[in-house]
């Protein structure tokens, strides 16, 4: 009874997901590095202090909306939650990621910490969810 429910949950979630952002990528299992924000693509200016993340150039493409301008696309300015060996952090999505494979995301400083330290440099299995 209680698996039923789990699962009827998770379809409804699932579901809700596809409303809100129509076939998007809004759940990944990447890798995730850091880098010096500054202006970004959604026309944002960031400081390394800010909670902040840049998503693979393939996924900002592609999400359902985006236009020629940058600054206007949808998945601009949607938080995103980032978890790795049970840390967790929610960032705002403000640029994309030109060296990112489609499931990578790019952090702020001050939010990859939150995760691991700088000196990792890098992190493999980071799972991620939009919205």
């Amino acid at each position: 009874m209680l698996i039923s429910r789990v699962l009827a949950l998770s379809s409804v979630l699932v579901m809700l997901s596809l409303a809100k952002f129509g076939n998007a990528i809004t759940t990944g299992t990447g890798q995730a590095t850091f880098y010096a924000p500054g202006l970004g693509a959604c026309g944002h200016v960031n400081t390394d202090q800010d909670f902040i993340v840049a998503v693979s150039r393939e996924l900002f493409d592609t999400f359902p909306g985006a236009t020629a301008n940058p600054n206007a696309n949808p998945v601009c300015n949607q938080p995103l939650t980032a978890n790795f060996e049970g840390q967790t952090v929610t960032v705002t999505v403000v640029d994309r990621c030109e060296g990112c494979q489609i499931n990578d995301i790019d952090l702020s400083p001050t939010a990859f910490q939150q995760l691991a330290s700088l000196d990792a440099g890098r992190l493999s299995g980071v799972t991620w969810t939009i919205g």
